[in-house]
């Protein structure tokens, strides 16, 4: 039997799992939240707590980031797919973009969420009224906000409008807010996480909360709310100023060779700003990418159609740093060629070693230095068009990508000058589906682009303009009489919100 979470009963689902942070302490297996917080090893177990749902399973799911973010993010898109020995119906409901308000990501997403958000909640406010030195009381409250910052973060592009909790135990019955709300919150945080040092490896730190900044206002700039169209140039604005303060910081650079983003042996190298710790076999994605091992049965993810292989040139680098026509298979000392071609990064082929489960440690990385050059170029386009801010920003990845050393040099790669707004904008797109195969941002790009339908319908049918958000969890409109059901979920009635977008 399901278990099933209300937002106000997610408060009491207060397990500390270590998951794949890098503890200094034990965590305990329940707190007393009056009483907790009497030392530093007791408040860094409670933030280790809220880390912990990023990896840890509280649910169905295997934890948000262990491959939930995978599916919602890129399998449910055109170029991925579930393969033939796939037997859950959740996930072919996924891939098949036809999903339903009973499903396990949905029910499951949304509760971790929420469990997420109670536990930094209970950082946020009983650690701010403790003895704790101000250094460090101050630091771990910034890491719940950044934690809490980035589940509203993802509420708010899955399902739109939805409760906003601030203090635990507060959910019973809570109306769904206005994504504007949420939006600004999620700014807050971030912006209060800015003053945490960087001194900390796979752990929140303030450039990472400006990377994740600059994607936040971007995003907001195109939702189409009641503030992003009156403030949709600021937000540009701010995505570019939040960019520019990553790139000129000087803490982070693109690395040579794009898959060692993705190599278990150099896991928060210098192009990772943020990324989830996994340790030994807990990221599933890497199972579910090559589930059948050096066969040509279908795994459980795979590439949906060649057509996506071929669009990289051979020359791109990133090729083969995002699928495998060819793997090295050391049990039989030789190379594998596969007749689908796998896709590459979460494959560990240092811990593989013959056991199908133990390809599962590589991180999952949340933001990397590319995205934020690429979200530069994207915002300083859609402010003030093509400039050679824009320009150079792009031309870095595109040269990184055809191995065009030094990366401040002009290559025969970069884009050709003179293009216009919508011009760039296209080779722009283009360019974050080349970069950022199987990194979970590609549906979200589709529906803040509004060319979900499009793009999507020509290999998946059943996608419609009520995709470009999810349903609210079944379970949770039960319980909560005042959430109400995203528009095409339950009927089509009412007035579209979608009028107008590409199809």
């Amino acid at each position: 039997m399901k278990k099933i979470y209300t937002i106000a009963t997610l408060a009491s689902a207060l397990l500390l799992s270590s998951g794949c942070v890098e503890l200094d302490v034990s965590p305990s297996s329940s707190i007393d939240k009056d009483n907790f917080y009497q030392t530093e090893a007791d408040a860094l177990a409670a933030v280790n707590g809220v880390y912990a749902i990023l990896t840890n399973a509280q649910t169905e799911l295997f934890g948000l980031y262990s491959n939930s973010s995978i599916y919602l993010g890129d399998v449910i898109t055109e170029y991925a797919k579930a393969g033939a020995n796939t037997n859950s119906m959740f996930i072919r409901e996924v891939s098949t973009a036809d999903v339903q308000p009973s499903n396990t990501f949905m029910e499951g997403s949304w509760a971790e969420s929420y469990i997420g958000i109670n536990r930094a909640n209970l950082v946020i406010n009983h650690l701010f009224d403790s003895d704790l030195s101000g250094n460090t009381k101050e630091r771990l409250i910034n890491e719940a906000k950044f934690l809490r910052a980035l589940f509203y973060f993802n509420i708010v592009r899955w399902w739109g409008d939805a409760p906003l909790i601030l203090r635990e135990g507060e959910g019973e019955g809570a109306p769904r807010e206005k994504r504007d709300l949420l939006y600004a919150q999620i700014a807050k945080d971030f912006e209060d996480a800015a003053a945490l040092p960087d001194d900390a490896s796979g752990r929140a730190t303030g450039t990472a909360a400006l990377a994740i900044l600059s994607k936040v206002y971007l995003t907001w700039a195109q939702t189409d709310s009641e503030r992003s169209k009156v403030e949709q140039a600021a937000f540009y604005k701010k995505s570019v100023e939040y960019a520019d303060r990553v790139i000129s910081s000087g803490k982070y650079s693109l690395v040579e060779n794009v898959l060692d983003n993705f190599d278990v042996t150099k896991k928060n190298g210098i192009e990772h700003i943020f990324s989830i710790q996994h340790g030994e076999k807990d990221n599933v994605t890497g199972h579910c990418t090559f589930a059948m091992g050096w066969s040509d049965s279908e795994p459980v993810i795979m590439l949906n159609d060649l057509k996506f292989y071929d669009l990289f040139d051979d020359a791109d680098q990133r090729k083969a740093g995002s699928y495998a026509k060819t793997l090295y298979n050391p049990a039989e000392d030789n190379f594998f060629t596969f007749k689908t071609p796998l896709f590459r990064k979460y494959i560990d082929t240092v811990n593989f070693a013959g056991d199908q489960y133990a390809g599962r440690n590589t991180n999952t990385v949340y933001i990397r230095y590319a995205e934020v050059l690429l979200i530069k170029a994207e915002s300083e386009n859609e402010l003030n068009g093509a400039t050679a801010q824009a320009y150079d920003a792009i031309n870095q990845v595109r040269r990184r990508a055809y191995k065009q050393f030094p990366l401040t040099t002009t290559s025969p790669y970069d884009l050709p000058g003179g293009l216009s707004k919508d011009q760039f904008r296209e080779k722009l797109q283009e360019e974050r589906f080349l970069e950022f195969v199987l990194e979970g941002h590609h549906w979200f790009d589709l529906v803040r682009w509004h060319k979900l339908v499009k793009t999507v319908k020509p290999y998946k049918p059943a996608v419609s303009l009520r995709n470009y958000l999810f349903p609210l969890p079944a379970d949770q409109i039960r319980l909560n009489p005042n959430l109400t059901q995203n528009w095409g979920y339950d009927s089509e009635e009412g007035t579209n919100p979608y009028n107008g977008y590409e199809q």
